[in-house]
């Protein structure tokens, strides 16, 4: 892989959008991805012992499927590989022990096969397992199956899904891919796309959230009767409309960075907090999990938080900018639980990326008064508690030489932010 220009290093470290370093960064994630499936496909193949037979055989009769997929439409296979939630599917698959849980881990692939097949515009016909009743179409829908078991025919634009003798749905596809395949029949339940653009409401996918740990507080995750278009595709339009009018670069790399939005259920406000509980998970890069934000304006500071959360994932998976296993916990302002140096470096740079965002918005004069207001009061609640975490990094041992490169960078842009006047509301 080739290595990232000096240049672009420095524009991401700064937090400013650049096509060429969503390029770079985009790369990486797809090498990586095709990587971490030829590593489950090598796990197969060294440990037969544990793995049924008819388990490998079925995933080897999969894995042919999205060889001759990629041969018809490279393009087209390459974005259900890369889909954020293909991730952490492969994240539950490398680590699952041998034994029920990793077949019902392998059975999951076949669904991706099967999407890349039908998006690439492939014939076919298979019958897949559909654990709980239901089929995933990963980024296209899923698919009600009381039997467990669904038979896929695809023939040019038609596709048929059956089972038990019965036609569950008929979906028509074109050349467009995802934007091509229209679903039909009482069990399907279709994605929703987001606003002026390509990316969808995933309140189906069944790796959208990670197993929830005992005692933990995150909510859980919210289904589909709970969640409404409307309200997600209003917040996205308008948060990307005032992130737009403050910085159109940024709005731009929004665009280009996130795939999905994951709705969890409500969060309960935390004392002195307005912000929803949001997070990335470092397998789904692309990916925004969120509970339902007050407005706009929250909603806003969650995509470009977000959205520097995959970016740094990115390039730590291909310029480790820290060593594995710190155990030095360090207090952060934005916390209320100390945190080690590699959720220093994460929270630091998405607060950066805020603190830049902020202060545009509070001086630029297309900015709506209500978000000039609260930029202006973020931009000095955060502007400390960034200055003290870049400290923390640079005295620390355990950024490795390309991280110190990186927050230095980090300090000079943060210091460019607070070296004119004081910003007032």
């Amino acid at each position: 892989m080739t290595p990232i220009p000096a240049a672009v290093f420095g524009r991401l470290a700064r937090t400013r959008p650049a096509p060429a370093a969503t390029a770079a960064l985009k790369a990486g994630l797809h090498a990586r991805r095709l990587l971490l499936l030829k590593s489950l496909l090598v796990r197969l193949d060294r440990q037969p012992a544990p793995v049924d037979p008819a388990v490998r055989e079925r995933f080897a009769r999969h894995w042919r499927l999205l060889e001759h997929a990629e041969l018809r439409d490279p393009a087209e296979v390459r974005a259900v590989v890369d889909y954020p939630l293909t991730g952490a599917w492969l994240a539950e698959s490398l680590t699952a022990p041998a034994g029920p849980l990793l077949d019902r881990h392998l059975a999951h692939f076949g669904s991706i096969a099967v999407t890349a097949a039908l998006r690439a515009g492939c014939d076919l016909r298979l019958t897949l397992d559909a654990p709980g009743g239901r089929l995933p179409l990963p980024g296209l829908g899923s698919l009600r199956c009381p039997a467990h078991r669904a038979t896929l025919h695809a023939r040019g634009r038609c596709v048929r899904i059956t089972g038990g003798g019965r036609t569950f749905a008929l979906l028509r596809r074109g050349t467009g891919g995802r934007a091509g395949l229209l679903g039909g029949g009482p069990g399907w339940s279709g994605l929703r796309t987001l606003p002026g653009t390509t990316a969808v409401l995933d309140d189906l996918h069944p790796y959208r959230v990670p197993p929830r740990i005992p005692g933990s507080s995150a909510p859980p995750v919210a289904e589909r009767d709970g969640v409404s278009h409307d309200f997600w595709a209003h917040l996205w339009r308008r948060s990307l409309e005032l992130i737009d009018t403050t910085d159109p670069g940024r709005a731009a790399e929004i665009l280009a960075v996130q795939r999905v939005v994951v709705p969890l259920a409500p969060a309960a406000p935390r004392r002195g907090e307005d912000q929803p509980a949001s997070a990335t998970l470092r397998a789904a890069p692309g990916g925004l999990l969120a509970s339902p934000p007050a407005g706009p304006h929250e909603f806003a500071e969650v995509l470009v938080h977000e959205t520097h959360h995959t970016k740094l994932a990115a390039l730590h998976e291909r310029v480790p900018l820290y060593r594995p296993g710190g155990e030095d916990l360090h207090p952060v302002g934005w916390r209320p639980d100390p945190r080690p140096v590699s959720g220093v470096l994460q929270g630091a740079y998405a607060h950066l990326a805020l603190t830049d965002l902020w202060r545009r918005a509070a001086t630029g004069a297309g900015s709506p008064p209500a978000w000039r207001r609260r930029a202006a009061h973020q931009f000095e609640l955060h502007r400390g508690h960034v200055a003290e975490a870049l400290s923390v990094l640079l005295e620390s041992d355990e950024l490795t030489v390309e991280g110190r490169e990186f927050a230095g960078e980090m300090r000079e842009h943060h210091a460019s932010l607070g070296a004119t006047q004081r910003i007032c509301g």
